[in-house]
């Protein structure tokens, strides 16, 4: 199985612009640029695409090891918090922050926390990741 993406980038550095597509479709000309990477611009920018990529791989992750311990999870909601920074030669990833909610009634909180951690090193988009992962869990019964 294979997956593409492409993206296409038009001028310098600063002042130019790209737009970024997928095989599937749902990335069709979405721009990105220097401002919206760095300046919070009009715009994705690849650390967003990380992120988003990342809470998805992680929630799926975490539905399958909650799913083998006997625990049905009616919602999960993640959000993947990715931190771009200054670091002296250029810039750099220095850490994701998983911030999970769980909607399964009935679950045991050390059932779940166990099933997150486990979860966090499953999911293939973490084990791609280069960098720090955090992790916080809330359950919701």
């Amino acid at each position: 199985m294979k997956r593409k993406a492409a993206a296409t980038w038009i001028g310098g550095p600063k002042e130019g612009r790209g737009e970024l597509r997928s095989e599937s479709g749902t990335l069709a000309n979405s721009r990105y640029s220097f401002d919206a990477r760095f300046e919070n611009g009009r715009g994705t920018n690849p650390e967003e695409l990380i992120g988003a990529a990342h809470a998805g791989c992680y929630s799926m992750a975490l539905s399958k090891v909650l799913s083998e311990k006997g625990i049905d999870a009616a919602r999960i909601d993640t959000e993947a918090t990715v931190t771009l920074e200054n670091s002296g030669d250029g810039f750099g990833i220095p850490n994701v922050h998983l911030d999970t909610r769980i909607e399964a009634p009935a679950a045991e909180p050390k059932e779940v926390e166990s099933a997150a951690a486990a979860a966090r090193e499953g999911c293939l988009v973490s084990q791609l990741l280069d960098t720090e992962i955090t992790l916080r869990t809330t359950l919701v019964n």
